[in-house]
């Protein structure tokens, strides 16, 4: 919309001014989660990311004994449950999914040192696997159907945690501010500490990184509450697909955001 428009009568006539249009919030947040000089499309994709971590974690906690794959704070506190002998709490799917997101964040360290020059590189290879991890983890789900359920679980949930565990090591080296894709503790209290000096794309970014998680995780759990697990995981590693694909279109040609403080 144009902001103001004026005529004035000078001396020399008739002169007509008008001030250059500004551009509305809505637009201002697009801009900042997909056309970022400094992060490109990076915020949107991992907005995406957040999205298929809910899922993940919906199939984990509902499905395979209460365990956490993405949120290592949270499996931690689940171990701990778990030797206090608390009911419903798997020790031994807490434990492989701890085990397994270390695997996959030492295995992502390398990884993502490799391919850290070039951003969108970076996060299309890690999502790439990430997807095949899933997918294993899916057909793990499907096979192991008729096995006793805590061995089974821990399978999946070693799988699920080794994709975690490399998204984060790649999300971390991204380095974009407020999207971790997995936590949302420092993620709400920026929120509520920094909301008056925050901005409003800040705020914004913080507040759809909430959302999305939550939309991940009710959609995560009504499909494996009235579907089945499958159907979620499917539903996350389309998710990934999607992020990788659209990566792998921007890492076409050079781009400044592709190169960590290029903008």
């Amino acid at each position: 919309m144009v902001e103001n428009s004026r005529q004035d009568i000078g001396t020399g006539g008739l002169i007509s001014t008008q001030e250059a249009p500004v551009a509305g919030s809505g637009s201002r947040l697009w801009t900042e989660l997909a056309r970022n000089d400094v992060h490109g499309p990076l915020p949107i994709l991992l907005l995406v990311l957040t999205t298929a971590t809910g899922l993940v974690d919906a199939v984990s906690i509902l499905a395979l004994g209460r365990v956490f794959v993405a949120n290592m704070t949270g499996n931690v506190v689940f171990v701990g449950f778990a030797l206090a002998g608390a009911p419903g709490f798997s020790l031994v799917a807490s434990l492989a999914a701890l085990a397994g997101f270390l695997v996959g964040a030492f295995a992502g360290g390398p990884l993502v040192e490799r391919w850290s020059g070039h951003r969108g590189k970076l996060l299309r290879n890690a999502t790439a696997i990430e997807f095949g991890l899933v997918v294993v983890g899916l057909a793990c789900a499907v096979l192991l159907a008729s096995t006793p359920g805590v061995m089974a679980a821990a399978v999946v949930a070693a799988f699920l945690a080794v994709a975690m565990g490399l998204q984060n090591a790649a999300v971390r080296r991204l380095a974009v501010p407020d999207l971790t894709t997995t936590v949302l503790t420092m993620t709400l209290t920026g929120i509520a500490a920094d909301g008056r000096k925050g901005g409003y794309p800040t705020v914004a970014r913080r507040v759809l990184a909430v959302l999305t998680m939550l939309v991940g995780a009710l959609v995560g759990a009504l499909l494996v509450l009235h579907v089945g697990l499958g159907w979620a995981l499917g539903f996350a590693a389309v998710l990934l697909a999607i992020v990788a694909l659209v990566a792998t279109l921007r890492s076409r040609r050079a781009e400044g955001w592709h190169v960590r403080g290029a903008g």
